[in-house]
């Protein structure tokens, strides 16, 4: 009996340590803890770390060290821009100029700090997506040594850096060989199985050809399972959204609220950017809106931007309270008021502007109660005839909120909607009842959620 009991257990060891290893999956996989699962699409709360504002070496153990701040805001889902090796061949330090897809570069820490970072943020429910790069390497990357057939080549034999470009930092990958996509997909892999990232964030993915999209996702999303993965697309084309993204960025409507703030476009243009971009999009596509990211950060702060800090709230509000698909730059939540250089350390203060920090806290709170505000439901946006005040009610199920926005530097009447007029609410930032009449006034570049039980 004894002998019969060894064996069976030594066999349900055995069978539970087969069904924990994966084909293709490394040994030193992170688990993943039994009670994190990544948020829902319509649910992200997306924060992106420049790991180069954090420290000047070691960054990922600085983003570490902060993770329960950034935590305290709201946010579930982190996105970490490029942390790979940097190429030294015609270099400009930029983080995609990639010349190892499977290590981390000493400047940001290691492949371990990388680990505890995924594994920190799953231990406090929050998801980790990385960014990749699969339109380019580095000239030196051993790929251009080794394969110099999984490049792009001139007339004369040369490989070439993207055409229609000034990335002369990088080489230009070609998606008509095969052997090249399956060691793309392979890298993707490694991070996915191997240290717990829950997805990527792919940079110019529009310039790379949908079918090999189609592969790696599905190649990524069943390697995962039962882990559900958040792809981000940088690009617009409906038809790379379609390969299997989750998400891809919202340009007509950030280049929209810029035309807008600047007093050189009427309100009205936030929603009609918002129906053209929700226009072909399949039920759980989301388009990711946001005020700024570490593009638009390289050239001006928002707080520049959008004519100074109430307006770039204003700009925020607008932008996320719309439709959904909520992104936050590190930095931009204490009022950062440089350009950021990605291609270089620069330090922020992150303990500047504490009441800013709580203001972002506050409506990203609002934003996570009020499922509304994060979804594609029910959309009225009201007629106002200055054109200077955004007024729209999202509506899902028994949730309402009136969202008005004065997107001036001047105080704006209009006409409260009908079905809001002469209501007692409650205003989702104060906290406070509002009794509503026929008129309301919001003074320069004031905005209101209201709360209708």
């Amino acid at each position: 009996m004894k002998k019969y009991l060894f064996t069976l257990l030594l066999t349900l060891v055995v069978a539970v340590s087969f069904i924990g290893c994966k084909p293709g999956s490394s040994n030193n996989a992170v688990p993943v803890s039994d009670n994190f699962m990544v948020p829902e699409v319509a649910d992200v709360v997306l924060y992106q770390v420049n790991p180069r504002v954090f420290a000047p070496s070691n960054s990922l153990q600085a983003v570490l060290a902060r993770l329960d701040s950034i935590e305290d805001l709201g946010v579930n889902m982190l996105w970490i821009m490029p942390i790979y090796p940097i190429g030294l061949e015609k270099t400009k330090n930029s983080p995609y100029s990639v010349r190892d897809y499977k290590a981390v570069a000493p400047e940001f820490g290691t492949v371990d700090d990388l680990r505890a970072l995924v594994e920190s943020c799953h231990e406090r429910g929050m998801g980790l997506i990385l960014d990749w790069v699969a339109n380019h390497t580095a000239w030196d990357n051993v790929w251009v040594t080794q394969h110099p057939d999984w490049y792009t080549k001139d007339s004369t034999g040369s490989i070439i850096y993207p055409p229609g470009t000034d990335w002369t930092d990088v080489a230009d990958l070609n998606y008509d060989n095969k052997d090249m996509r399956a060691a793309m997909i392979d890298a993707m892999r490694f991070w996915v199985d191997s240290v717990g990232v829950d997805g990527f964030r792919c940079d110019v993915a529009d310039e790379v050809p949908v079918d090999f999209w189609s592969e790696a996702i599905s190649t990524l999303r069943e390697s995962a399972k039962p882990r559900r993965l958040i792809m981000l697309a940088e690009g617009a084309k409906p038809e790379t959204l379609g390969a299997g993204f989750d998400l891809n960025y919202a340009w007509e409507f950030m280049r929209a609220i810029a035309d807008v703030m600047k007093g050189d476009a009427r309100v009205n243009k936030l929603i009609q950017a918002d129906e053209n971009e929700y226009k072909d999009l399949d039920r759980g596509k989301f388009k990711l809106r946001f005020t700024t990211n570490h593009d638009e950060a390289n050239k001006e702060s928002p707080v520049k931007l959008y004519g100074g800090e109430r307006a770039s709230m204003a700009a925020f509000v607008a932008t996320t309270m719309l439709h959904g698909g909520m992104l936050i730059y590190g930095s931009q939540e204490v009022g950062y008021p440089e350009p950021i250089n990605f291609f270089h350390y620069v330090p922020v203060n992150w303990n500047a502007n504490p009441k800013l920090r709580e203001e972002y806290k506050k409506l990203i709170s609002i934003y996570n109660e009020h499922p509304a505000l994060r979804s594609s439901g029910t959309i009225r946006a009201f007629d106002d005839d200055g054109n200077n005040i955004l007024c729209i009610e999202r509506v899902l199920n028994n949730d309402n909120v009136l969202v008005l926005v004065n997107v001036r530097d001047q105080a704006e009447n209009i006409d409260v909607p009908r079905m809001w007029a002469d209501k007692t609410v409650t205003d989702l930032v104060t906290g406070n009842e509002v009794n509503l009449g026929a008129k309301i006034t919001l003074q320069p570049y004031q905005y209101l959620l209201l709360y209708n039980k």
